[in-house]
């Protein structure tokens, strides 16, 4: 290994060096670089944070690195933040203050930091550490190097340029429709570009086309099932785009296309508080900035997603998102059949969310069907990665229904949600062709203040919800549900407000049934619901709504 690393050294040495002229530091101070400039750095830590030796990466406390840095450190045994401390995107930080603020100690730490590296990480030595030739870091570390390379001219740099970009050329080693294969791309491209090789420019570029068309649809929605990655797509795409017009190549027009899509599968899964639905992978607190919208105000996403609203613009909009689609990959969860439902200024019905990526029970329970608004088939296993179908909708400016069905526990289960605007009530109704259950989580600011007759109410202040849950066949109340908060042993009961963070929340489970209509009305700890045959009026606070059960199992 360390002949052919030798070997590529040289290589790299004899073509590429000619060709690499670093500027000289003019007495005005060092010019500003594509490479160096723009968006493509994290925020934090920044450069006085770095020259003091304190890193602090996603939101954790700040570890303090030597001179010569420890790279087999790992503080919190958080593989996240590994990612991050070998991307040495932090160092490249440097570089780019550099070029702001002339401060030659910037750059001279860059320097110490990124041969640091290079000395004590050779592609497959002993005491290497095991994450700093993982796909993403490499990706995520080539930039950095190609701005300090703009700088500084070393064999060293150049030879390790070289071996980044072998690596990223590697088809196995390529992430293809997936955000890692974006940023492995941007790194492939930027060696490319710096050391004016048209055939890696060819390849990234050409895979960069495929992987997008792979990673967004048509529609503009993100395949890796958890829309807060929509917001990182679209902020590397950009990034992308820059390099792509830094080079001066053409941006693709397919690429472009995607790109543009992107914003309204955002704003579609941004609830009416300004945070995104906590869908897959995606945290509860992520709050995007304004993204353009489509007029519409209930949007299917073949994808696996129904976003609704009563209006845009106004934080007291009732909100609500399903799940189905193709079955669980990537980011995603075990969500299918799964609802959100948001109204009067406040989320009601939410899902576990995302806590982090570590292999822990934890984590492992957040992915579950337990974890979110579903129904589960009592005594069968799941069956995962099952796709789920959109059967039917109806979508009216304030009403809407839809029905979904699938197999995920190798029998028939079907879901039909209806939601009434204005008059705010979402009705729910459950069948399968065997017991089920039904699992609802409340967002954390409820508390429960009832639990009887099958009827559930919680209370934010003065502020109240209902939850009744009904048999479709008698209209007789399902009684017997049980409210669970903050349980581990199995886990239930917890929602994740932020990353690496939990907190106790109610979670219903409801009794085994055949089937359950379950209503939920804002605003009200007392809606009276009455059956005639088929037909259920809820009488909620703005008045009454009426809705049909049929035979099927669809709501109307």
């Amino acid at each position: 290994m360390r002949r052919r690393t030798s070997a590529l050294g040289l290589l790299a040495v004899l073509l590429l060096t000619e060709l690499f002229s670093a500027p000289a530091r003019a007495a005005t101070g060092p010019v500003h670089t594509p490479e160096c400039q723009g968006d493509w750095l994290p925020a934090t830590p920044t450069s006085p944070d770095v020259m003091d030796g304190k890193l602090s990466f996603l939101g954790l406390p700040a570890v303090t690195v030597g001179k010569n840095v420890n790279w087999r450190m790992d503080p919190y045994k958080n593989r996240s933040w590994e990612m991050v401390f070998q991307s040495l995107r932090w160092m490249g930080r440097l570089v780019a203050d550099y070029e702001s603020t002339g401060k030659d100690a910037y750059l001279d730490r860059a320097v110490e930091i990124a041969h640091d590296w290079v000395a004590d990480n050779p592609l497959g030595g002993r005491t290497t550490s095991k994450y700093a030739w993982a796909e993403h870091p490499i990706a995520l570390r080539a930039p950095a190097l190609v701005c300090l390379s703009r700088h500084v001219s070393a064999d060293w740099l150049t030879r390790s340029l070289a071996l980044h970009a072998k690596l990223l050329s590697d088809p196995r080693k390529y992430e293809a429709g997936h955000n890692h294969g974006l940023d492995q791309d941007i790194g492939l491209l930027r060696i490319g570009c710096r050391y004016h090789n048209k055939g890696w420019q060819n390849l990234a570029l050409s895979r960069m086309v495929k992987s997008a068309k792979l990673d967004i649809d048509a529609q503009g929605a993100l395949r890796e099932q958890a829309p807060r990655y929509a917001m990182y797509v679209y902020d590397r795409l950009g990034v992308a785009v820059d390099t792509i017009k830094d080079c001066g190549r053409a941006v693709p027009a397919d690429l472009a296309t995607r790109w543009r899509h992107l914003p309204e599968h955002i704003s579609a899964a941004t609830q009416p508080n300004g945070y995104m639905v906590p869908l897959g992978d995606g945290p509860a607190d992520v709050q995007p900035a304004s993204f353009p919208h489509s007029d519409r105000t209930v949007q299917v996403f073949d994808g696996g997603y129904v976003f609704g609203r009563t209006a845009w613009g106004d934080a007291q909009s009732a909100y609500y998102s399903i799940r189905f689609g193709p079955g669980q990959k990537f980011h995603g969860h075990e969500d299918h059949l799964g609802v959100t439902y948001y109204a009067q200024g406040r989320s009601i019905l939410t899902e576990a969310g995302f806590h982090s990526y570590e292999n822990t029970p934890y984590r492992r329970w957040t992915l579950t069907p337990e974890a979110h608004n579903v129904p589960v088939i009592v005594g069968r296993r799941l069956r995962p990665h099952t796709a789920t179908a959109l059967t039917r909708e109806s979508i009216h400016k304030d009403r809407q229904t839809f029905t979904l069905t699938d197999r995920a526990y190798g029998v028939r289960r079907t879901r039909s949600v209806l939601v009434n605007h204005h008059r705010d009530v979402m009705a729910v109704l459950d069948t399968a062709a065997a017991p089920l259950r039904d699992l609802w989580h409340f967002d954390p600011s409820l508390k429960v203040v009832s639990n009887a007759k099958g009827t559930i109410v919680v209370a934010d202040g003065d502020w109240r919800a209902t939850l009744v849950q009904l048999s479709p066949a008698t209209c007789a109340p399902a009684r017997g549900q049980q409210v669970v908060s903050g349980r581990t042993g199995p886990y239930q009961g917890w929602i994740s407000p932020g990353y690496m963070r939990k907190t106790a929340a109610p979670a219903v489970v409801s009794p085994t049934a055949k089937a359950l209509l379950t209503i939920v009305v804002p605003g009200t700890d007392d809606p009276a619901v009455t059956c005639s045959g088929h037909t259920v009026t809820v009488h909620s606070p703005g008045g009454p709504v009426t809705l049909h059960t049929s035979a099927s199992g669809s709501l109307s």
